[in-house]
């Protein structure tokens, strides 16, 4: 049982912890052994042999983070459910990444997103932006948000030094990263899916059984108010309209109309141009394994409101005084924050309702959430450094050093998290989802409908797109500068804050900032010079690749391994890789012409794992994978991209109604809870 504290000290939950580490690692080991980490493409790109399951399991374990369990419980223990709109509004975007965003994504050849404006749009400056913010977005909104949730609860939890839980997770799943590549995070995360998906069920199957049913909760969730208030104050009080979706525009903590927008529109950024999650598509083995992962991804987004909202709002019910305090003074008891403490529904159930055993369980859900964001941010972060920023520093760089490269930033990355944590512990705010939000909103959002006209209008120009950025992002960075400066009163306190921040809600301030950026492009687009049509081909939606008719050889070749020579670089730097040695040379067109191409070239960069090898060629070995042998890496074919995205009749017909099916489930749900 947990002790007074509230902490695990028996040995049934900690056998079950261990067994968890235990698996997770023989996973990541496995899918080590069974990728081939000797390439870039199998390093970044799981070599592009990823099927739907694993995509799309991978694509919901790398949203679903501690912030959520964390976050989205503890909103609906204080708000209500009006935040699910942020979980099932994007699983319409999340089809719309499988059906008209990945297609464009593998007609152009690209490893990352700012790779690809930088093709389309013709200059290097969009790239150099983008992978500068993604990676500043990484840290303040993913990784900071992730390590804050998983050091709040293990804390709760096990009583551990918050610097000690934190390294221990870190060496763990920093382990399997950077050995493994992004083959290990996605087998991982399909595994710490079902973890997350079966323990979520099993507490809020307790959680129900204590309540009774939905008309229960909804009674006594009226009810829920702290036994220590203010005086002659709402503070602490439940909402009248907890159980909406869609409510008041002016007024409310959460406005139906900035709600739906920023849940659409604004989310287009996270889902569909976003590193870490387009990753996961591009890895799929063809244009029907990337859909259904999509499919499935999107279904799965509709569980939040049963496995983590609800379970919020049962923790205020079953722990009123604590998960619903109202008084700062009682709160700083609590949870050492004067805010609140809605914070800490989740874990508050998990370690009050659940028996021995199964409260080891469910910490190793959240455990595995915890994971598998962690491993998502440092292998699309080391993506983004080694494909975007370090080719352009080192044009002659070999595979073996983009590997190490790769690596190296995750390290880099974990240290970063350690450094962090002070920071992230100095600004916890009341509601964890409302600041992950806030910030998406004014930071991430404009990037959505930047990609969109790049796609979809021809005429749209870099000026345009780098300007317009700047301009939103400059009224986004200033909004955020007052929020972090002034903080809202605590309840019962006079507002003092600068009208625009409490008249004016970050929702419609998102709105605002989602709108005007278009707009903004299309203006500078007008007045500046873009790329012609026979330089956009295979760039936009209207110009790129059609899939080919499958021919009688190829109808068993699913598990076809003739496209792992294909490696996809960018044309922007027209590389060519040369196979020398069992080892590859990443060099641009113009310094090929001048390279010497004899084998004994560069036999001191191959990492071989013959018998004569040095222990440090073991060791590089070891930690690099097992070089290609004698394959002639080359840019992927016209024909190959035509191979990637051609889809039997059968498959499509199945999976375009599996979509319809998805969003009719939404649209339903959404209706019954307005």
């Amino acid at each position: 049982m947990a002790n007074a504290k509230g902490r695990i000290d028996n040995w049934t939950d900690i056998l079950v912890l261990v067994i968890y580490f235990l698996a997770v690692l023989v996973i990541g080991l496995w899918s080590m052994k069974r990728s081939d980490r000797g390439n870039v493409k199998s390093y970044f790109l799981a070599g592009r042999t990823m099927p739907w399951v694993a995509v799309g399991a991978s694509l919901f374990s790398s949203n679903i983070g501690s912030e959520h369990f964390v976050g989205l419980a503890g909103s609906g223990a204080s708000s209500g459910i009006a935040n699910i709109m942020f979980e099932w509004m994007p699983a319409i975007i999340i089809l719309a990444l499988g059906w008209y965003f990945i297609p464009v994504y593998i007609s152009s050849g690209v490893y990352t997103l700012p790779e690809y404006m930088e093709k389309r749009l013709g200059g290097n400056k969009i790239r150099i932006y983008l992978s500068c913010l993604s990676l500043l977005l990484a840290i303040v909104t993913k990784l900071a948000v992730s390590l804050f949730a998983g050091a709040l609860f293990l804390q709760m939890a096990t009583g551990w030094n918050m610097y000690l839980s934190v390294i221990i997770l870190l060496a763990i799943t920093g382990f399997y990263t950077i050995l493994g590549g992004l083959t290990a995070v996605m087998y991982t995360d399909t595994f710490q899916t079902s973890v997350m998906t079966i323990g979520a069920f099993v507490l809020m199957g307790t959680g129900m059984n204590e309540i009774g049913s939905i008309e229960n909760l909804q009674k006594r969730y009226m009810n829920s108010s702290a036994t220590i208030r203010i005086a002659n104050s709402s503070c602490g009080l439940p909402r009248k309209d907890a159980f909406h979706i869609f409510l008041d525009p002016t007024g409310s903590e959460q406005p139906w109309p900035g709600l739906v927008v920023v849940s659409t529109l604004g989310c287009v950024a996270y889902w569909c141009c976003d590193q870490m999650i387009v990753q996961r598509s591009l890895a799929a083995k063809n244009i029907e394994h990337a859909k259904g992962g999509s499919v499935m991804a999107a279904a799965l987004k509709i569980l939040p409101l049963f496995l983590m909202i609800f379970p919020g709002m049962i923790s205020r019910v079953l722990f009123t005084d604590e998960v619903a305090c109202a008084d700062p003074d009682e709160c700083m008891r609590i949870c050492e924050n004067p805010v609140g403490c809605s914070n800490i529904a989740y874990p508050k159930m998990i370690l009050e309702l659940l028996p021995d055993g199964l409260r080891g369980f469910l910490i190793a859900v959240i455990l595995s959430a915890i994971m598998s964001s962690l491993t998502s941010i440092f292998n699309s972060s080391s993506t983004l450094v080694t494909m975007d920023l370090w080719r352009r520093f080192r044009p002659l760089s070999t595979q073996k050093e983009l590997l190490i490269v790769g690596r190296v930033v995750i390290l880099f990355m974990c240290a970063i998290s350690v450094a962090w944590l002070p920071v992230i512990k100095a600004s916890q705010g009341g509601q964890l989802f409302n600041y992950i939000n806030m910030v998406q909103a004014n930071l991430l959002a404009p990037l959505g409908p930047a990609f969109i006209m790049t796609m979809l209008s021809k005429r749209t120009t870099e000026q345009g797109v780098v300007w317009g950025l700047l301009i939103t992002h400059v009224c986004g960075v200033i909004r955020l500068v007052l929020e972090f400066n002034y903080p809202a009163p605590v309840c019962g306190e006079p507002e003092t804050r600068p009208a625009i921040l409490y008249k004016v809600h970050f929702l419609y301030f998102g709105t605002f900032l989602v709108l005007f950026t278009p707009l903004a492009i299309a203006c500078i687009s007008l007045f500046t010079t873009g790329k012609g049509d026979k330089e956009l081909e295979g760039l936009t939606w209207w110009t790129r690749v059609k899939p080919i008719a499958r021919t009688r050889e190829d109808t068993n070749d699913d598990n076809d391994d003739n496209d792992d020579a294909a490696v996809i670089l960018p044309a922007s730097e027209n590389v060519i890789v040369r196979q020398i040695k069992n080892e590859s040379c990443l060099v641009s067109e113009d310094a090929a012409r001048n390279i010497n191409t004899d084998n004994d070239s560069l036999e001191e960069d191959s990492v071989s794992g013959s018998k004569g090898s040095t222990w440090k060629a073991k060791i590089i070995y070891f930690l690099c994978g097992k070089p290609d042998k004698g394959r002639e890496i080359i840019s992927i074919t016209f024909a190959q991209k035509q191979k990637f995205m051609r889809e039997r009749p059968t498959h499509r017909w199945i999976l375009n109604c599996s979509a319809f099916g998805v969003v009719g489930a939404i649209l339903f749900l959404s209706g019954y809870f307005a």
